[in-house]
């Protein structure tokens, strides 16, 4: 498994039948709930179509973005959770939910080259960005949730913030590939960086802190918060308190319980940092959580040697195909999370110029 990362090589044999998972679990509207008859969230369902831009099921994904769009308030947000026979609960609006949208698109451009599809979901997405901002504080962080009527819940998350960090730099990078500038865009970016690298305080401020979570812990580094030696030194703090070896990443640093997602992701964060070796060791143990049907379980008890929940979802295989892509360099997006620039490479960029080329013969 380790050989085949590191050398251009998507493990095809092994990931097609995850890809054709998340296909079987899309509704025909475009909606990928987490399983079939489950409920879906913004986040995750742009996590599972993520996974589908990577397997090449273009068709698919843009489904995925198109239904998302026709379900955008017209203030730019979603509720934090649809059901089945569009039932919606609208308690309330998650603003990293909302955000993501932006990571979404650009992911898809990167790998795609489709000029028309940013400029299709560009007023999408700055429309949410802008809805998740207004939730900005003066220091910087932005609140977790909104209220139906419109108020903030008065409190942020590490890992909440981060993915907006995330997503914001997603949404100037398709702002700048569209000549549109974003000011106000690029002083809320640097203000939430500095929230999360150096007010801790402004996080956790009203509940029990959330630092268990594995997630607060290597997410600033995933999304590019924190990057080189500061980024190291946060990674090499609580390595022992969630890392078991042979297993994963657990969820909880108090509770015997490894998650695949969780462990996909601290992947892609050790490739953030250069940490390949481990990175890709750390993969190589998901793969014992996969099920004949290409999904991955959530989650295994070690002490009771369990599966739990009883659940694959679809977003778990977004992040096993995401991390899959980052080692091994398949698509034109695998470094998204693991390089923090904005600027299109070098191969980013011819590779966008000959796709616009090719539509543009397309159209004549």
């Amino acid at each position: 498994m380790k050989s085949l990362f590191f050398l251009q090589q998507f493990p095809e044999s092994l990931l097609r039948p995850t890809i054709d998972f998340i296909l079987s679990v899309q509704c025909e509207d475009g909606r990928i709930p987490w399983q079939p008859g489950d409920k879906t969230d913004p986040w995750n369902h742009i996590e599972a179509a993520m996974g589908l831009s990577i397997g090449g099921e273009y068709g698919a994904a843009n489904a995925a973005y198109e239904w998302l769009a026709k379900l955008q308030r017209e203030d730019g947000s979603w509720f934090a959770s649809y059901g089945e026979a569009a039932k919606v609960l609208e308690d309330k609006r998650e603003t990293n939910f909302i955000a993501y949208i932006a990571t979404g698109v650009w992911h898809h451009y990167l790998i795609t080259g489709d000029e028309n599809f940013l400029q299709r979901y560009f007023p999408v997405l700055e429309r949410a960005i802008n809805f998740v901002l207004r939730y900005q504080s003066d220091e910087g962080e932005i609140a977790w949730a909104v209220n139906k009527d419109g108020n903030a819940r008065d409190d942020a998350l590490v890992t909440a913030c981060a993915s907006i960090y995330k997503s914001i730099d997603c949404a100037i990078a398709c702002a700048n590939q569209l000549d549109i500038e974003k000011p106000h865009w690029e002083q809320a970016f640097e203000r939430l960086g500095v929230a999360l690298t150096d007010k801790p305080h402004r996080f956790d401020r009203n509940w029990e802190s959330k630092a268990r979570y594995s997630m607060d812990w290597f997410y600033p580094v995933l999304t590019g918060a924190f990057q080189g030696d500061a980024a190291r030194a946060r990674i090499a703090q609580r390595w022992n308190e969630f890392v078991i070896d042979e297993l994963g990443c657990k969820c909880v640093s108090d509770e015997p319980w490894v998650t695949v997602a969780e462990s996909c992701e601290l992947t892609m964060a050790l490739l953030a940092i250069g940490d390949k070796r481990r990175a890709a060791q750390i993969y190589s143990w998901l793969h014992q959580f996969k099920n004949e049907d290409g999904g991955y379980w959530t989650g295994f008890v070690y002490p009771d040697d369990a599966l739990w929940p009883e659940e694959r979802t679809s977003w778990t295989a977004g992040a096993v195909l995401l991390a899959a892509d980052a080692l091994s360099g398949y698509t034109n997006a695998a470094d998204l999370f693991t390089n923090h620039g904005r600027e299109l490479t070098n191969e980013q960029a011819a590779f966008a110029q000959a796709q616009q080329r090719r539509s543009g013969e397309a159209a004549q």
